[in-house]
């Protein structure tokens, strides 16, 4: 199941406008609130028209605005859960999962499969309000894979779960994903959760689809400040390129210079750029070897730092020039380290983790 999706809209002062496509894969749509996310699936679903566009499911076009082609949303052929669930409190498990269901199918049988395959055997006869969270979300992922659609638009399903519960559901949609053959369009807020899921990253802000393609690539190298600030890219700073050569770039930033390699853009000595580096790409050393050449090496002090759990936030100022930056490091590495005792360290900003894209 494939879904090829451009639309245009305008509600009152917001304009969105979005490109995306999805096959046999899960595409996680990422922003704040508001930012256009759930706006898509609803357009995808058939329960917001856009102003222009062209929506295909499966080959099939739903949607085209130039041949006034618009399919009602049961004849779309794709299943949707929204955030609140919408189960009817007064049906039971099996009527909720079975309403909506094709007709020419062995309802009770389906039925008994789809539990099975969400692990809710013998929950036929309960009430929704009898069950847990995860039981209930497993209850709306069996119902809307009833009407035998293999494509998902899941409007942040897990938000209202404990860490515990959506851990286990998100494991549960990455193996339904594989044992169907599903395409999944799963939005969510929640950077985590987007990282662990996407095998496509769109990241939306203020109605625009500002960045689309495989996880790690929107993760590694945005596209823009924008789409690096929102993907949780820490160190971002302003740059200006002093040299650069076919091993790539000298960027001077906050009064020392970083090695870059060539980015994907023209630029010439003298441009602006913003330099980016993900938190957890940036090592500490024990040696204080900062004058090696081409290295990125900084002796730096630690401002400030924050325990979260399984990692350590350090906010660190070089001595001698050069940016305020955010060090992520694992729990069991700053143990081994022992940075709990020490201050001051070398910091080491990988050129290959350095990505810079023309300042906005």
């Amino acid at each position: 199941m494939s879904v090829v999706f451009s639309a245009r809209r305008k509600l009152g002062p917001f304009s969105y406008s979005a490109e995306l496509s999805a096959d046999r894969e899960i595409v996680v749509l990422f922003g704040h609130s508001g930012a256009g996310k759930s706006i898509t699936l609803q357009m995808i679903a058939g329960l917001l028209q856009p102003s222009e566009g062209h929506i295909e499911i499966d080959g099939r076009v739903v949607f085209d605005s130039s041949t006034r082609v618009n399919l009602q949303p049961q004849e779309r052929g794709v299943g949707y859960v929204v955030q609140d669930l919408a189960l009817f409190t007064h049906m039971t498990v099996g009527e909720n999962v079975a309403f909506g269901m094709p007709p020419g199918r062995d309802r009770a049988q389906r039925v008994a499969e789809l539990l099975g395959l969400l692990n809710l055997e013998g929950f036929e006869k309960r009430k929704p309000r009898t069950l847990s969270g995860g039981q209930q979300q497993r209850v709306a992922l069996a119902r809307a894979l009833a009407r035998e659609a293999r494509l998902l638009l899941l409007d942040e399903p897990f938000s209202a779960l404990d860490d515990s519960l959506r851990s286990g559901l998100r494991k549960e949609l990455l193996r339904l994903k594989e044992e169907l053959g599903l395409t999944i369009l799963f939005v969510t807020h929640d950077l985590r959760e987007a990282h662990l899921l996407a095998d496509r990253l769109a990241v939306f802000d203020e109605g625009k689809l500002l960045q689309f393609g495989p996880r790690d690539d929107v993760f590694r190298r945005p596209e823009s400040r924008r789409v690096g600030e929102l993907t949780g890219v820490t160190n971002i700073w302003r740059g200006v390129v002093r040299a650069f050569d076919e091993a790539g770039l000298a960027i001077e930033v906050a009064g020392t210079t970083l090695r870059a390699p060539q980015p994907q853009l023209a630029v010439v000595v003298g441009d602006s750029v913003d330099v980016m580096v993900r938190a957890e790409r940036i090592n500490l050393r024990r040696d204080h070897a900062a004058g090696s050449p081409g290295r990125n090496l900084l002796v730096a002090h630690i401002l400030e730092e924050f325990a979260y759990g399984s990692t350590h936030s350090l906010r660190m100022q070089p001595e001698e020039g050069g940016p305020e930056l955010d060090v992520e490091i694992a729990s069991r590495p700053y143990e081994i380290l022992g940075v709990d005792g020490r201050k001051t360290w070398t910091v080491e900003i990988p050129a290959e983790d350095i990505h810079v894209v023309r300042a906005e």
